[in-house]
């Protein structure tokens, strides 16, 4: 059965050994603020950490400015050579042995037979089941990890992995080096990335981007609404709710994937 603590609560003091960045932390120290909440919480609610004063060397706003560009530099540095990939998107509740784990897994293990690098969150569930399945097959697995009070590190499937402090200097490295993405079933996070992509998409920020959502039962409903609420109000134009391309099987994930990769429509 999966985890049902909610990923809102604060770290536990007593925990085991955390990644912060570079840095391994343990007990008292692991329950310390991410360096995103330094930057984004202001109210600081319900965290044990020092006062702000008391850390202000390294949490001002030029320093913050450093490890953002240090986090840049890194990511762009790893992932430069990688080649054609494809970001994989999906519940990290997911629990192995569902058909969605299985899912995940195929379409990890028909991406890397494609020719594809597949790119995800480096975390578990569906993420992990992604990376699996083109280990399975000795593909190129990426994983794109993210500070978080509650991170359990990179998934034992991930080949190239890299950490990250800040959600924005992630989200770039999941668009800049893939060529589009699959979204499997899953929760606000999900979510959040597949409706970037979609206004990237829709503003020409990025162009021949496929965005594959696989599991017509999980996502027609979404589909419907985007239609019947944000097209029939006029809140997108005409046509902009066809960016999505809805599948059942990893088979026809790839295949889109395949055709934009040699010069098709997704």
């Amino acid at each position: 059965m999966a985890d049902q603590t909610h990923p809102s609560q604060p770290a536990d003091p007593d925990r085991g050994p955390v990644r912060r960045g570079g840095q391994i932390l343990s007990g008292a120290a692991a329950a310390a603020p991410t360096f995103d909440q330094l930057l984004l919480d202001t109210r600081q609610s319900g965290m044990t950490a020092p006062p702000v004063s008391d850390v202000a060397s390294t949490t001002s706003d030029a320093w913050r400015v450093l490890r953002i560009q240090a986090e840049f530099v890194e990511g762009f540095g790893t992932l430069a050579q990688l080649g054609p990939a494809v970001s994989v998107f999906g519940s990290a509740r997911t629990g192995e042995g569902t058909d969605e784990y299985a899912l995940a897994r195929e379409v990890g293990r028909r991406l890397a037979e494609a020719g594809f690098a597949v790119i995800t969150g480096g975390g578990p569930g569906a993420m992990e089941a992604a990376n699996r399945g083109a280990h399975d097959v000795g593909g190129v697995s990426v994983g794109l990890g993210i500070e978080l009070p509650f991170e359990t590190g990179l998934n034992p499937y991930v080949g190239i992995g890299v950490d990250f402090r800040y959600f924005f200097a992630r989200k770039v490295m999941f668009l800049k080096y893939a060529q589009g993405f699959i979204v499997l079933p899953g929760g606000f996070g999900t979510l959040d990335e597949l409706f970037e992509a979609l206004t990237l998409v829709q503003t020409g920020t990025v162009s021949r981007f496929p965005v594959v959502l696989v599991d017509r039962a999980f996502w027609g409903p979404l589909v419907d609404w985007i239609r019947g609420a944000l097209e029939a109000r006029g809140m997108i134009s005409p046509g902009d709710v066809d960016l999505l391309s809805v599948v059942d099987t990893a088979e026809e994930a790839v295949a889109l994937m395949a055709a934009v990769q040699q010069g098709g429509r997704a």
